[in-house]
């Protein structure tokens, strides 16, 4: 017999480890104005899974509290982070579900450069939305455009919502 709440707790602890790994191991591109934050493209699995939303915002947590923006970016930078996941997850086109995460992070992570850093807010804002569109709406977009086409990929992962996605 198979326990639900114990497999979701597994996914999720494995889903913020990875973040968490991934912002750690590209952290030179991953803080400050054009971040390029790969572990942002995790988000998209909220489009296969809402519960994910727990290990990434967990995931974007830790990550975040090696900022150089402090706890600031961990506060605020994690809520940029949750609301995406929950907007995400109720999308049904996956290219317009990409182009969430790029507009509240880039206002709000723009918004935590221009108060704690006094760095141009619009540039900012540009800068930050660059960045998430190449790692959500570029590289996300495409490796789970070609993962979520695949069965076995969806079973692996625990699918329950847009196995059948449009593009």
């Amino acid at each position: 017999m198979k326990k639900p709440i114990v497999r979701s707790i597994t996914f999720n602890a494995v889903v913020a480890a990875i973040y968490f790994l991934l912002t750690f191991a590209t952290s030179p591109i991953a803080f400050l104005g054009f971040q390029i934050r790969v572990a942002e493209a995790l988000v998209l699995l909220c489009f296969f899974r809402r519960d994910f939303t727990f290990g990434l915002t967990l995931g974007c947590f830790l990550a975040n509290l090696l900022s150089p923006l402090g706890l600031v970016d961990a506060v605020f930078g994690t809520i940029a982070t949750l609301v995406s996941c929950i907007l995400v997850s109720f999308m049904k086109q996956l290219a317009i579900a990409t182009l969430i995460p790029v507009i509240i992070n880039g206002f709000v992570v723009g918004a935590e450069l221009y108060f704690v850093l006094n760095q141009p807010f619009w540039v900012n804002v540009g800068l930050v939305a660059a960045g998430e569109f190449v790692a959500v709406s570029i590289v996300g977009y495409w490796l789970f455009f070609l993962l979520g086409k695949r069965p076995e990929f969806l079973r692996l992962i625990g699918a329950n919502m847009n196995e059948n996605f449009v593009f």
